[in-house]
């Protein structure tokens, strides 16, 4: 097929243990998926349906790669969360069936600018300009499930400058990963290529330039991401 301009390159993330790249797709983050971050954000932390937002595929940093600090914001947040790699689509998928369709996990940490999210939530407005922006999705190497299993519980931490600021267990979340996957496939037809970032524990702070941040989710990597 012939572009009228150069067509982007294909954004992808490095796999632990290969050469080849895993495609990304698409990016769905869940809100609010431990009650102790619903709480500190100001939430409800009981088992109501989750709810979804998106980065672009082009918000991806990998290589514990730094990323600069974004424009138009005066409070960047850090959000370590067990991301979900899709490899094989589906659609109103049941939640027994939910894991099959997973292919590896990675660390990501869904950077925020939070005073515009704040400010667009206090609107009624979408949250892209808080979330989607440029080098907003450090991911970490993605670990295949024949390696990593399905983690369903384990620490989950994030450090800055070598103070921890958020720590928890993956069993804390209140949809686990296959009722978040069962969720999302009846509001859109998961494809291969697909990344879900399943939600952060409490402990989300703030971030500046020179900063370091070091994510860790047991059995399934570490991520370090510097702030420039």
């Amino acid at each position: 097929m012939q572009f009228v301009i150069p067509a982007p390159e294909q954004p992808g993330i490095p796999v632990k243990g290969a050469t080849a790249r895993f495609p990304v797709r698409r990016i769905f983050c869940v809100g609010r998926n431990y009650a102790d971050h619903a709480r500190e954000m100001g939430g409800d932390p009981t088992r109501e349906p989750p709810f979804f937002f998106m980065k672009p595929a082009y918000a991806l940093v990998t290589g514990d790669a730094p990323v600069p600090y974004p424009p138009g914001t005066s409070n960047l947040h850090h959000e370590v969360e067990l991301v979900a790699a899709i490899g094989t689509a589906g659609r109103d998928i049941a939640v027994e069936r939910a894991l099959d369709h997973i292919w590896g996990y990675a660390v990501g940490n869904d950077l925020t600018r939070r005073d515009l999210q704040g400010a667009a939530k206090g609107k009624g407005q979408p949250w892209e300009v808080g979330k989607a922006f440029d080098h907003s999705a450090p991911v970490s190497a993605l670990i295949p499930v024949a390696e990593a299993g399905h983690p369903a519980k384990g620490a989950i931490r994030l450090s800055v400058n070598g103070a921890v600021r958020q720590q928890g267990d993956l069993s804390d979340m209140t949809w686990n990963v296959a009722e978040v996957i069962t969720h999302l496939s009846r509001l859109f037809e998961l494809r291969p290529g697909d990344l879900i970032f399943t939600g952060t524990p409490a402990g989300v702070g703030a971030v500046t330039a020179g900063d370091e941040m070091v994510a860790e989710i047991e059995g399934v990597g570490r991520l370090v991401t510097r702030v420039e």
